[in-house]
């Protein structure tokens, strides 16, 4: 994750990683739809307390709980299209750019080019609002 901030000129002290469900369900297994659905309001509530100008979600269930019915697919689909969503205590929606998670990347390679693609996305979009 790190190299991946270092990239495009950030490094954690620039950006908050937030979880979508605070804890590794057992056996490491993906959260279940109503696990995602049960830690929403605390997920939204972290991001309108932020305030972010931009989101970058890292992953199938990062982009599914801030896209919710309008995700359609699976990350491969999703990702590096800029999406709108709304999150609650926000007066307008934010700009969400999907992706791989860093650790998919790790066990599949040939995705980092559309990860690097990204990640350019991201840094254009951070430099328009800034």
């Amino acid at each position: 994750m790190d190299k991946m901030l270092g990239s495009i000129g950030l490094d954690r002290t620039q950006v908050r990683i937030i979880n979508a469900v605070p804890w590794r369900p057992p056996g490491n297994r993906t959260p279940t739809e109503s696990e995602i659905a049960l830690c929403l309001p605390f997920l939204h509530r972290q991001i309108a307390l932020i305030g972010p100008s931009l989101l970058f979600s890292l992953g199938a269930v990062a982009a599914k709980a801030m896209l919710g019915p309008q995700a359609q697919g699976g990350i491969t689909r999703l990702r590096g299209k800029w999406q709108q969503v709304s999150i609650e205590g926000l007066p307008a929606p934010l700009r969400l750019l999907p992706s791989y998670h860093p650790a998919y990347l790790l066990r599949t390679p040939i995705a980092k080019r559309a990860a690097w693609h990204d990640l350019l996305s991201l840094r254009d979009q951070l430099q328009t609002h800034n």
